[in-house]
């Protein structure tokens, strides 16, 4: 489908306003992605510089959430990846949820969890609202779509332009679609497109043929921002100078080594920081990170080096959280 051409999108596919390829030359560039990708996926080991995670880490149990929350009050509970369940009033979201055993076009092959889900898929309550960001195997799970349709036949998924006919024909139909700074009212909850620096593509031969995008929830004068998967991008401050502070900002942390391939579309926990700053929201908690192992750097780095670039901020770390899988915080 043609969507009309715009600063993002060029009557064909979609692309980024800003620069996504480093100045690595683009001969060395490529030798390096087909290593990583022979190495890893032909002949199935890490490529050389690459952590080694460990094949499987057991998860904490945590105490279930309690069935009313306080005035003002939202829980978030960290499934895992970029998938939370966020519970605002009377209002269940998911986000990007993915319960496979691996985020690949096969379950035979690609990245496999190293850890289960936090909440599994038949232990969710009543979801109201699902926010998909874009269509990478690693947030688009098509068996869990699937399956939330099958329980829950009229719960809206909102998505970029695109996704919706690429879902329609995998069977799962009535999905919203948005182009960035679009907007779509359900009920008292607001839902807006924003930009986001990244990519799309779920084959060889559909790149950025759908549109990526962060998704800024206002539900009862609480704002939630889920950025979904970016590079750091000037749009953070234009998120906030349009939509106003987030009170709450979901970040990527993770999957960000090496950065001459993944700087442009995956912020580093420094990245994040600084899109914390441009946002001025009141609270981040970090995402995308120790569950599959999509890029170079070791499990436990994520939180780490989140810890460095908040204390060479000079921001207390209560205000910018890594939660554990399966953790629940509650923000006030």
């Amino acid at each position: 489908m043609a969507y009309p051409v715009s600063d993002h999108y060029d009557g064909e596919r979609f692309f980024n306003p800003e620069p996504t390829i480093r100045t690595i030359s683009g001969q060395d560039r490529r030798r390096g992605m087909a290593s990583i990708v022979w190495n890893r996926f032909v002949r199935r080991r890490m490529p050389e510089g690459w952590s080694t995670w460990p094949t499987a880490v057991e998860n904490t149990v945590y105490p279930a959430l309690a069935n009313e929350l306080a005035t003002g009050e939202v829980a978030l509970t960290f499934i895992g990846h970029a998938s939370f369940l966020i519970r605002v009033g009377d209002l269940a979201i998911l986000t990007d949820p993915v319960f496979s055993e691996r985020c690949s076009p096969t379950q035979l092959a690609g990245p496999k969890r190293v850890r289960a889900p936090g909440l599994a898929l038949a232990a969710l309550p009543k979801i109201d609202l699902i926010l998909l960001s874009h269509n990478h195997y690693d947030h688009l799970d098509l068996a869990a779509l699937r399956a939330l349709r099958r329980r829950l036949r009229d719960v809206p998924i909102v998505t970029g332009l695109g996704n919706r006919d690429y879902l329609a024909k995998k069977g799962i139909r009535g999905a919203v679609e948005l182009d960035w700074w679009e907007a779509h009212r359900f009920g008292e909850a607001t839902v807006t497109a924003t930009p986001a620096r990244h990519f799309a593509a779920r084959t060889l031969w559909d790149r950025n043929k759908t549109l990526w995008c962060g998704l800024f929830l206002d539900y009862r004068g609480h704002k939630i921002y889920f950025a979904g998967d970016s590079g750091y991008t000037k749009y953070f401050a234009e998120i906030r100078q349009r939509l106003g502070p987030p009170d709450l900002a979901l970040l990527p942390i993770g999957a960000y080594e090496p950065r001459w391939m993944m700087g442009p579309v995956h912020m580093n926990p420094a990245d994040a920081v600084q899109a914390f700053q441009d946002l001025q929201a009141k609270q981040a908690v970090g995402m995308h990170y120790g569950v599959f192992q999509l890029t170079a750097e070791p499990i436990d780095a994520p939180p780490r080096d989140l810890a460095v670039a908040l204390a060479q901020a000079e921001i207390p770390k209560e205000r910018f959280l890594a939660p554990d899988v399966g953790e629940t915080l509650l923000v006030g």
